[in-house]
């Protein structure tokens, strides 16, 4: 029998986890075989994997996805997660500037951009769904493109100008189309 698992979410998000009349729990329970037992109280999340599996990298997902909730996604972007070619990627701030509260503000703010504009034309470059939560950044998109947007914000939190993440963006996403035209012509 597959085992369970534990992992912690910030108390605020565990609403989000159970859902109005706990139908998101509901649901990734059923889109992933297993059960939540949720602590309200402290945020504590138990999996248990069904015995059955359909999918042997359910309980994986369900965990991906309870954590990509608890850094701050609304739940129909977490559960693109069920997709295999899909993946979290979490990025701790703190790894960049340290402990400093007003540094950790400082780098939120630079990876957001003024009213938003850097976070999405991170996303608008690569399709990767970005949450900025607590001490972390959060990304979740398909393989190739999450290491793009990765590098993206690695720069920003490195002290990079934005106007260069800007011209490095779009350079991968012109390689990108490239790269799918030659595999588009390849199958023809």
């Amino acid at each position: 029998m597959p085992s369970e698992e534990y992992l912690k979410i910030p108390r605020e998000r565990v609403g989000v986890l159970i859902g109005k009349n706990g139908e998101v729990k509901a649901r990734i329970e059923r889109l992933t075989q297993t059960e939540l037992e949720i602590d309200s109280e402290t945020g504590a999340v138990t999996l248990i994997p069904q015995d059955e599996l359909e999918d042997p990298l359910s309980p994986w997902k369900a965990r991906n996805i309870v954590k990509a909730i608890g850094r701050g996604f609304n739940p129909e972007i977490a559960l693109k997660l069920l997709d295999d070619d899909v993946a979290l990627d979490i990025i701790k701030i703190t790894d960049y500037v340290g402990k400093s509260k007003k540094a950790i503000a400082r780098q939120k703010g630079r990876v957001i951009g003024r009213g938003g504009i850097t976070r999405k034309i991170i996303h608008d470059m690569t399709g990767v769904d970005m949450s900025v939560y607590g001490k972390t950044v959060a990304l979740i998109g398909e393989f190739e493109k999450l290491s793009v947007a990765r590098e993206a914000v690695e720069m920003i939190l490195n002290g990079a100008r934005h106007k260069s993440v800007y011209a490095f963006l779009e350079k991968k996403k012109q390689e990108m189309k490239m790269k799918e035209f030659q595999e588009g012509v390849k199958f023809m």
